[in-house]
């Protein structure tokens, strides 16, 4: 299985912290129908909804909730490097 687009995930991760669509498209300084479609797109690619969608209320469905909390692990563990190996790291060339 190839990775899940990560355009989407990074969307995903915005619209769940904010649980609001709006919010997340000022956030990542895009168009609230550009967050739809990212989001439209991972919950095709992960073939579940991620979201519950009651009116103007959206809050996470379980998969939502582990699928955040899944990827929230993960980036935290790609942070951790990229902060050791980044900027000014003692790690030269030979």
């Amino acid at each position: 299985m190839k990775l899940p687009p990560l355009r989407a995930v990074h969307c995903f991760e915005s619209v769940a912290r904010n649980l609001s669509f709006s919010l997340a498209a000022e956030e990542l300084n895009v168009t609230q129908s550009a967050v739809s479609h990212q989001i439209r797109l991972l919950e095709e690619y992960l073939g579940e909804e991620l979201f519950i969608r009651q009116g103007r209320k959206l809050s996470l469905s379980q998969i939502g909730e582990s699928y955040l909390e899944e990827i929230s692990l993960r980036s935290r563990r790609l942070q951790r490097p990229a902060r050791e190996f980044g900027r000014g790291s003692a790690v030269r060339s030979v």
